[in-house]
């Protein structure tokens, strides 16, 4: 059975994902056999350039000429377009797969994740929080499920960039709300609040804060500006419901970090840290420990490494996509359902939702 795949989007993702699904058949040789068929978006010269870079078989201007024409649709538009497209094509029985955050508002992340369940289990679709795919985090699951850490009192995340410092860079989607539905707290905060409650569970009240540095932005090419609607950077202190205690932080604003997505969990038994900027590692502290160990996830056993280098041979961030589109294609070929879903983008969704909320009433939130 051969897949065939449609993908919107070719530019920061759409070159990503496509990257994995190009790798996929050299390194995973049980992954679904798939064909790129159909590339999709709003430029035809663009377009046309980037189906001959990525492998595309054809392109095409408009979604809804494809959404029931293949297997496969990959959503990796800006988060305004999640909804219609992917909602389409799971009312054709196609299996989707949404770039995060699920959706710029809440309700249409709602209305997304209710048009999954109408579609049914054997239609599956994904929510793309890659980095649950790292080896490293998923080595730190394995210590988590084993009890090793004991009972989780500490959890701290943080997303910290700096590609908005200069108060002249360029305005972009990413800076405006009806786009983009929120700045940092979306585009980074979405990620740690998914890992957070894959290793933890889930966020159960918080008390938010967010915070818009400068106002507009140039735009480029011209001599006008547009105003900046979204969060430049924002905190949370959050709940967990085994009552464990947190602190979640994103910014766009903080000089020196490149991409720098880090988390701490301390438990009666143990700890670990991780750092994105370091994905090859997890910093361990055990009971018999004296203090933290680094230990580098490369070996054969750990998760993924089977398919690719020798111990020590380190991985980088494209590889995280690749484990990604293994797993959803292999839940696709097999009509199973895929974590992380529509489902658990919706409970993403939701915490981000409650921290805009906790920030415009000026106390703790409740997650419903």
């Amino acid at each position: 059975m051969t897949l065939d795949v449609g993908v919107l989007g070719y530019r920061f993702m759409g070159k990503a994902h496509s990257n994995a699904l190009e790798r996929l058949p050299m390194f995973f040789p049980d992954a679904p056999d798939i064909e790129r068929s159909v590339l999709v978006g709003r430029n035809e010269s663009e377009l046309s350039a980037a189906a001959d870079q990525f492998g595309f078989d054809t392109i095409s201007t408009d979604w809804e000429e494809v959404v029931d024409e293949v297997d496969v649709f990959y959503n990796l538009g800006p988060n305004h377009v999640h909804a219609e497209p992917s909602i389409a094509a799971l009312e054709a029985g196609t299996a989707v797969f949404c770039e995060k955050p699920l959706a710029p508002t809440l309700e249409s992340a709602e209305r997304m994740a209710e048009a999954s369940r109408e579609a049914g289990d054997d239609v599956p679709a994904g929510c793309a929080f890659n980095y649950r795919f790292v080896p490293a985090i998923q080595y730190a699951k394995g210590l988590l499920e084993a009890g090793e850490l004991g009972e989780i009192r500490h959890v701290r995340g943080r997303y910290l960039q700096d590609w908005l410092v200069d108060s002249d860079a360029s305005w972009s989607w990413r800076n405006d709300e009806e786009m983009a539905g929120s700045g940092a707290l979306g585009d980074l905060g979405a990620h740690t609040v998914d890992l957070l409650q894959f290793l933890v569970g889930d966020i159960t009240r918080l008390s938010g804060h967010l915070r818009t540095f400068v106002d507009e932005r140039p735009v480029e090419g011209s001599d006008e500006t547009r105003p900046v609607t979204v969060d430049d950077a924002y905190s949370a202190q959050v709940e967990f419901d085994d009552g464990a205690m947190g602190t979640l932080e994103a910014s766009r604003y903080a000089t020196g970090h490149k991409n720098d997505h880090t988390i701490e969990i301390e438990g009666s038994k143990g700890s670990l840290r991780f750092s994105l900027e370091r994905l090859n590692e997890l910093e361990v502290c055990l009971e018999h420990n004296r203090g933290y160990e680094t230990i580098l996830v490369t070996d054969e056993d750990d998760p993924y490494l089977d398919h690719w280098w020798p111990p020590g041979h380190v991985l980088g961030w494209e590889h995280t996509f690749v484990h990604e589109n293994y797993e959803f294609l292999s839940a696709v070929e097999a009509g199973e359902p895929f974590e992380p879903s529509f489902e658990t983008g919706l409970s993403v969704q939701r915490v981000l939702s409650a921290i805009q909320d906790s920030d415009e009433r000026g106390e703790w939130v409740e997650i419903e």
